[in-house]
């Protein structure tokens, strides 16, 4: 009896989400148009770029977790399309092939983060969810397991978001053509975990361990980030360590419940 529906939402914060991919999806078109004129297999490189922004639409307008799940993981592998898209270098090759493999560890806590939810609900819808987390009666059979779920859907961010210990396949994205640099870097993907734990903000808020972990993690990344940049010698090094600090910020925000400051 198990269904779920290919739904989607549109509430505020997805709107924001959606002005921010499409607005800065956009000018990366554009400036595509020009930097990858000479490239002869320029007619790829915007295939894959189109389907990125049609997975990061879909991971922020999904109703459920399964369709924000089936984006998430589309970002995954347009993200190992474009930055391994001169694949013919190893280098390349590798950096996409790294980027692919750290985003599949984060992929698997929030899948297994995903079944506990469903396990113990019967529904991985978000209104659904939230409905029992946030409703008296009802909130007792989710506590027990808020915290594991709530950590496991956090490390599934960290892996896409670029934290402490799943940050390393960020600096290596540079391999990409530098316009993917930009859509990955600026405000699409990496941003994708505080969206999604700002979806979920009503289960990590019914755990202050969770929430406490995630602010650790975030100031953590945040320091950490901020110092990388200072000894970089190369402009995209800086750029890449200041958005994991950047990112940390955000993540220390949500950590202390101010899901409103870590989206702005």
């Amino acid at each position: 009896d198990f269904g779920v529906d290919i739904a989607f939402m549109l509430d505020p914060l997805t709107s924001m989400m959606l002005l921010l991919i499409t607005g800065i999806g956009f000018l990366i078109h554009l400036y595509s148009v020009g930097y990858m004129s000479e490239e002869p297999a320029k007619w790829r490189y915007f295939s894959y770029l189109n389907l990125f922004c049609f997975s990061m639409l879909l991971l922020v307008l999904g109703k459920n977790m399964l369709v924000t799940f089936i984006g998430w993981e589309g970002v995954g592998a347009c993200s190992y399309l474009l930055i391994g898209f001169w694949y013919t270098d190893d280098a390349k090759a590798a950096a996409g092939q790294k980027a692919f493999i750290v985003n599949r560890v984060g992929d698997f806590a929030f899948l297994v983060g995903m079944f506990i939810l469903f396990y113990e609900t019967g529904t991985v819808d978000y209104v659904a969810l939230k409905e029992i987390a946030t409703d008296a009666a009802s909130m007792a059979s989710i506590a027990p397991i808020a915290g594991v779920a709530s950590i496991l859907i956090f490390i599934g961010c960290t892996g896409k978001s670029a934290q402490i210990p799943l940050f390393v396949w960020l600096p290596d994205a540079m391999a990409g053509p530098t316009p993917v640099s930009a859509l990955i870097h600026a405000a699409t993907m990496v941003t994708s975990g505080v969206f999604l734990l700002s979806r979920m903000n009503w289960l990590l808020t019914i755990s202050p361990e969770a929430m406490m972990v995630v602010a650790i993690i975030g100031a953590l990344t945040a320091f950490f980030g901020a110092t990388m940049a200072l000894v970089q010698n190369d402009i995209k090094g800086v750029l890449v360590y200041l958005t994991v600090s950047q990112l940390g910020y955000m993540f220390f925000a949500v950590g202390v419940g101010s899901f409103t400051g870590a989206l702005f």
